[in-house]
């Protein structure tokens, strides 16, 4: 039988504190993968500094999962223009994405009309507690990132997600579209909070 060791960094606590890390962290696992693309969540910019300022050079791609406009407030996008405008520039793909893994369904659970819990919100709700808040977004960017041809689904990634802001997870996913959703595969946990 055959196998790989490889290294996984567990963090104390969740939270942005853990972002540079994990920007290293994605980069250091991509380079040894001979993996060119890196996805990770950024609400506001600062996610997005951080793993450019880490692939700046390296001639990994990074692509930026951001929440689509309306996403906290009608009509308003939280990522600020100047700064996705900045980050474009310098080679950066930056996307605006409906949230795979609840999107349209969470319209129905804050009815109270309609109310309850959808299926789609259950895989969601799997992810976040049985492994890590930022495995689930980095899955969900993923998602994001393939329906967008921004990722290939034939070949492997690494990506980042975190617990409310910045990123504290990173793993190496086996991309695929929302709508092949059980074809996607999270083959390596590089970095997740052991607490949460």
């Amino acid at each position: 039988m055959s196998y790989s060791a490889k290294t996984t960094y567990y963090f104390d606590n969740p939270g942005p504190g853990n972002t540079p890390d994990c920007a290293a962290f994605a980069v250091e696992r991509a380079k040894e993968l001979g993996l060119d693309k890196i996805v990770v969540a950024s609400t506001a910019g600062q996610t997005a500094e951080i793993f450019y300022e880490a692939v700046k050079g390296t001639g990994i791609d990074l692509i930026v999962v951001t929440h689509v406009v309306g996403f906290s407030k009608p009509g308003v996008w939280e990522f600020p223009t100047e700064k996705a405008t900045e980050l474009e520039s310098k080679g950066v793909r930056i996307i605006k994405g409906t949230h795979a893994l609840s999107g349209l369904e969470r319209a129905i659970t804050r009815s109270p009309k309609l109310g309850g819990s959808s299926r789609t919100e259950a895989i969601a709700e799997t992810l976040r507690r049985t492994v890590a808040i930022g495995l689930k977004v980095a899955v969900e960017c993923t998602l994001i990132a393939a329906d967008h041809g921004e990722v290939p689904v034939d070949s492997e990634i690494v990506a980042a997600g975190g617990t409310i802001s910045g990123a504290d997870t990173v793993c190496v996913i086996k991309p695929a579209h929302t709508a092949d959703y059980f074809s996607l595969q999270v083959r390596e946990i590089v970095a997740m909070p052991r607490n949460r």
